[in-house]
């Protein structure tokens, strides 16, 4: 059943969904009335206070927990950066000398072993640079976290002495 507009919808009486629904509820209907039953419902029910200066002083631990993690943070990574600039001239050091032992070589097996001794020591040295840089980040991430671990633990005190209190 199709209407002017096109809505075959719009003729449909929504309140056949509900049995025993009454529409004559609504005619004796005051807003005043109305708005006054809710008053004197809300004025029975108990809320529980916020204490704002509670709520501001966690959000500036928060803050300042966070600020903390993020200082260690950009001070282990300066600390790496600074160690990778130090093994990249070290290593610039190393390949400059390399090139002129192997140059005094007297004969290509001299200078075949050399090159050979070369890459050994280059390598062992990659791995222990990796293995220091790794052990540095991995310091500073720990130190990173322990500090927002620490406010998290506190914050969750917090909040069980609250609910605590708020259960007495």
């Amino acid at each position: 059943m199709a209407t002017k507009n096109g809505n075959p919808f719009a003729q449909y009486d929504v309140t056949k969904m509900f049995p025993g629904f009454d529409p004559k509820i609504f005619a004796s209907f005051d807003p005043a009335k109305v708005a006054e039953d809710f008053t004197k419902l809300a004025s029975q029910v108990k809320m529980p206070t916020v204490d704002m200066d509670a709520v501001v002083s966690a959000g500036r631990k928060n803050f300042e927990a966070l600020s903390a993690a993020n200082q260690v943070a950009v001070e282990g990574a300066q600390a790496l950066a600074q160690r990778q600039a130090e093994f990249a001239q070290k290593s610039i050091d190393e390949v400059t000398k390399a090139v002129e032992s192997i140059g005094t070589a007297k004969t290509p097996q001299d200078a075949a072993a050399k090159q050979v001794e070369v890459l050994k020591a280059s390598y062992e040295g990659a791995l222990a640079n990796a293995k220091e840089l790794s052990d540095l980040f991995a310091k500073s991430q720990a130190e990173a976290f322990a500090a927002l671990n620490a406010r998290v633990t506190e914050q969750l005190e917090e909040i069980q002495t609250v609910t605590k209190t708020a259960a007495k």
